[in-house]
C-alpha cells in the first residue's frame, strides 16, 4: 500500500530546532513532488515549503524564509527547522504530488492546491513552548 509516513516531531524551546523526515512507502518520490504543510486548530491547512524531487528545485513560504530547509536523499524529504518560535506550533504534514500536474515548486505551494496532492502523511506534531 503506497503511503507516506512523517515524523521527527516534538515539544522544543523557542529557539530551538526539529527535523522533520517523511518517507515514501509503495512508491518511489523520484516521480513526485514534496511539500510540507502546517495545520493550527482553526485554521486551513498551509504549506510551509515544497521541492521538486527531479531538480531540487525549492520554494519557501514568507512563515519559513531563512529559518527552514526542505531537502532530501534518497529515501526521504526533510525540513529542517531552526530559530523555531511559538507559532510555528502545529501538526506537519508531508504530502507528494505527481510530477506532471506541477507547473513551478512555487505553484504547489500556494493556497487552494490542497486537493491535487496524492497522498499524505499522518502528520506530525510540533510545539514550541518554555
Amino acid at each position: 500500500q503506497a503511503q507516506l509516513v512523517d515524523s521527527g516531531g516534538g515539544l522544543v524551546k523557542p529557539g530551538g530546532s526539529l527535523k522533520l523526515s517523511c518517507e515514501a512507502s509503495g512508491f518511489s518520490l523520484d516521480y513526485y513532488a514534496i511539500g510540507w504543510f502546517r495545520q493550527v486548530p482553526g485554521k486551513e491547512r498551509e504549506a510551509v515549503s515544497c521541492i521538486t524531487v527531479s531538480d531540487d528545485s525549492t520554494y519557501y513560504r514568507e512563515v519559513a524564509k531563512g529559518r527552514f530547509i526542505i531537502s532530501r536523499d534518497d529515501t526521504a524529504v526533510y525540513l529542517q527547522m531552526n530559530s523555531l518560535k511559538p507559532e510555528d506550533s502545529g501538526i506537519y504534514y508531508c504530502a507528494a504530488i505527481t510530477l506532471r500536474k506541477v507547473t513551478t515548486v512555487q505553484a504547489m505551494c500556494l493556497p487552494g492546491v490542497l486537493d491535487m496532492y496524492d497522498y499524505w502523511g499522518q502528520g506530525t506534531q510540533v510545539t514550541v513552548s518554555s
